[in-house]
């Protein structure tokens, strides 16, 4: 009987970001595969539907408020996770956030700190303290979801292009520093047709989307669930450092 490589039966998985969006699908997948969830986010309310369809699924859920931006959220967040469940074997560092701007000498102090805050600080500190716990006892999996924006970025991210790029750096340090009984790894998604996306000009980027991508078009939310498990499970349990883009191929 072949074991299953990507279950995830008895595991722990954190998901930050996780009530909408890419973090809402790889919550769900997590619990398919056999993950309890914790959804954390800075709406409680909108957690707590997500984790209600988490226990729909017949699995554990705890829905906890959570700004990605604070360093003493993440303390919270670990401290509370541990003390319901006992233990993390999965974490995702997936919330983050891009705001427009009219210009670039038009960002000012307050938005490019946000910014870094989300997308950088917190998941360092909770990264850190989580990767150091699951280190101390049975190991895990930290996944880090990073942008083709850290990779190509354009004059109207840049802020958040630098703040993705500081998680492609801090993936490989925690990996080399956590190793070898947890693996740190980062997706890095192109643009995806989630919520977010309503507020494009679907018309135009699907023009765009046909001759500048590879597949021709904007990944569905759902695409991210194979990544995601590959990562989070012991399919890749000798899969350290990576990077690993899904993003329709940019050309």
């Amino acid at each position: 009987m072949t074991r299953d490589v990507f279950g995830m039966q008895g595991k722990v998985a954190v998901v930050t970001g996780g009530s909408r969006g890419l973090g809402r699908e790889m919550a769900l997948a997590f619990a398919e595969h056999g993950a309890d969830v914790v959804i954390a986010s800075r709406k409680l309310a909108n957690c707590e539907v997500v984790a209600d369809e988490v226990r729909a699924l017949g699995r554990r859920s705890l829905a906890v408020a959570y700004h990605a931006g604070s360093w003493a959220d993440a303390d919270r967040l670990a401290d509370t996770v541990y003390a319901e469940f006992g233990t993390i074997d999965v974490l995702v560092n997936n919330a983050g956030m891009s705001p427009l701007y009219p210009s670039l000498d038009a960002v000012s102090e307050e938005l490019f700190d946000k910014v870094i805050g989300v997308n950088l600080k917190g998941p360092f500190r909770l990264s850190t303290l989580v990767g150091t716990r699951m280190a101390a006892g049975n190991g895990g999996s930290i996944v880090n979801v990073s942008s083709i924006a850290s990779q190509r970025p354009s004059p109207t991210e840049a802020p958040y292009g630098a703040a993705k790029a500081g998680i492609n750096s801090l993936t490989l340090s925690l990996a080399a520093a956590f190793g070898p009984k947890v693996r740190v790894n980062c997706i890095v998604p192109g643009p995806f047709l989630t919520d977010i996306s309503k507020a494009w000009d679907l018309d135009a980027f699907n023009a765009r989307a046909r001759s500048a991508f590879a597949l021709g078009r904007g990944g569905e939310p759902h695409e991210i669930v194979g990544a995601a498990l590959y990562l989070a499970s012991d399919a890749s349990s000798y899969t350290t450092g990576a990077l690993l883009n899904v993003d329709g191929l940019p050309r």
